[in-house]
């Protein structure tokens, strides 16, 4: 029998709450859901995660007592029950008797009369219960991230903020081995989809309304395929030539790699490594459905493995893992996820990663460090700790007329309707 909607998202919330990952928990429920609810279900988790810090000082104010571990689901499941009440189009009363009754899929019926006075004392009293809030939860952030985004991004922070906090557009990128940008717009535009071509990668196209990868025309045949524009940028910037070896050091699920293949037909060989062999398969997917290679393993960038010798890339891209302070908006768990202290940790590992792939690169080479994050001690300090202490190393010149000019590179940063939050920049090993 299917899991009822609201139940699989409560059951999804209370894990993220455990501090697991959406995108580890939320596709085996949804495989248990029925086909007609699964958008319902994801839209429930993604809308209630972006408004977590919101919704969890407001349930705070409503419960007498704190729940107990071991009822996190029904603390996902008041989160969602408030969440459907202040940004859903559903009926209040509908929206709490739904609510309620998910309660009995749960197996947890004492839990009934509590979700039932949680909801209904928050539509008496929801003026007043939203005048107690303060400034993080009304920005529905948590603070130690609202004040950094303020002090970084004094001019931008408003926007950011906005952004985080709404849905994302959904962006394709053309195969440009198979199909032109004019041609897949005018497919698109055949089929009534509302498109436009990007504004920073000549491979981009913005669609008008999200909708399911297998409604696109092209997709399956592998002319298309979904990636923000922001993330199209790396394999411009790399700049592949005919020959090269290019070694893609943090490469799941794939996007960057296969947009390399995709630009660049003739390289040498292209290395796609990840730490996580799981992840791996991903690309491989992806590889196959758009008819490309690469040399996949399973390897830590940080102490690469022996048979990727010295000096034998003349490419080498580090997208690299961090806070994903950029991509808020893809990834809403970030905000119950993660914490002040993680920054340091990231930057450090990030930090273990430049150094340990620096000696792959030829002379003459160049590496692109990416992030998805939007903080400085992730990107800019980062790259200039590396280059105090690396000889050889220097800055190479990135005259983009996209994004902010930072210290050690370019920043973009999330916009409503626009591209998604990330950091490039390029370093160059001296020839001799």
């Amino acid at each position: 029998m299917p899991l009822e909607a609201r139940a699989a998202a409560a059951t999804a919330l209370g894990a993220v709450l455990a501090g697991q990952s959406l995108n580890q928990v939320l596709p085996p429920l949804l495989s248990r859901v029925g086909e007609r609810d699964r958008g319902l279900v994801q839209q429930l988790c993604y809308g209630t995660l972006r408004h977590a810090p919101r919704l969890q000082a407001l349930l705070q104010q409503l419960l007498s007592k704190p729940l107990r571990d071991k009822d996190r689901d029904i603390q996902g499941l008041l989160l969602c029950g408030l969440y459907q009440l202040d940004d859903m189009r559903i009926p209040d009363h509908a929206a709490v008797a739904a609510t309620v009754g998910a309660t009995r899929s749960l197996r947890k019926n004492w839990a009934k009369g509590l979700t039932n006075a949680v909801l209904r004392r928050y539509l008496r009293e929801r003026k007043e219960l939203l005048a107690g809030l303060d400034e993080a939860a009304l920005a529905s952030h948590p603070e130690w991230l609202l004040q950094l985004l303020r002090q970084q991004w004094p001019d931008a922070a408003s926007d950011i903020v906005q952004s985080n906090n709404a849905q994302p557009p959904m962006t394709l990128r053309v195969n440009a081995r198979r199909i032109s940008r004019e041609a897949a717009l005018q497919d698109l535009a055949r089929e009534g989809i509302e498109a436009s071509a990007g504004d920073i990668s000549p491979q981009a196209i913005r669609l008008g309304q999200a909708r399911e990868v297998l409604e696109i025309p092209g997709f399956s045949a592998g002319h298309l395929s979904v990636q923000d524009e922001a993330a199209q940028v790396a394999a411009l910037l790399l700049e592949a030539a005919p020959g090269h070896r290019v070694l893609d050091a943090c490469a799941a699920p794939g996007g960057k790699t296969c947009h390399i293949l995709e630009l660049q037909t003739q390289l040498t060989e292209m290395v796609a490594m990840d730490l996580d062999e799981q992840r791996l398969a991903r690309v491989r997917e992806n590889l196959q459905r758009l008819g490309l290679q690469a040399t996949l393993l399973a390897a830590d960038a940080a102490a690469p493995p022996a048979q990727l010798a010295p000096e034998s890339f003349d490419r080498i891209l580090v997208d690299a893992p961090c806070s994903a302070t950029g991509v808020i908006r893809r990834h809403p768990d970030v905000k119950l996820l993660r914490r002040a202290s993680d920054i340091h940790t990231m930057a450090e590992q990030q930090l273990r990663i430049l150094q340990g792939l620096w000696p792959l690169l030829r002379r003459g080479g160049r590496l692109l460090y990416a992030t998805c994050s939007v903080l400085d001690q992730e990107n800019s300090q980062v790259v200039a700790r590396f280059l105090q202490t690396q000889a050889g190393a220097r800055l190479g010149q990135n005259n983009a007329d996209w994004g902010l000019p930072v210290n050690c590179g370019r920043q973009l940063l999330p916009s409503p309707g626009g591209t998604d939050g990330l950091f490039y920049a390029l370093l160059c090993k001296a020839a001799d």
